[in-house]
C-alpha cells in the first residue's frame, strides 16, 4: 500500500510541474539587455562550471566506495 502511494505521489509531481524562472534580478537585467553577448556567454560558462563540480564530487565518492567494497 505504501509503495503504491509513493508511486502515485511521485507521478503526480512528475507530471504536474510548472515552468518557473529563477534568476537574480541583476543577472536577468544583464542578460535581457542584449547589448553585450560576451557577458551572457560568461554567465552561461559560470553556470556550467558550477554544475560540473557536484557531479565530479559524487563520482569520486562513488568510485572510492566502489574500490573499498571491491577489496573485501
Amino acid at each position: 500500500m505504501q509503495r503504491k502511494l509513493i508511486l502515485i505521489v511521485s507521478l503526480f509531481f512528475l507530471f504536474n510541474s510548472i515552468t518557473i524562472e529563477a534568476q537574480c534580478a541583476m543577472c536577468r537585467a544583464v542578460l535581457e539587455s542584449g547589448e553585450n553577448q560576451q557577458t551572457a556567454r560568461g554567465v552561461n560558462n559560470g553556470i556550467m562550471y558550477l554544475m560540473v563540480f557536484p557531479y565530479l564530487l559524487i563520482g569520486a565518492i562513488g568510485f572510492a566506495i566502489y574500490r573499498s567494497r571491491k577489496k573485501n
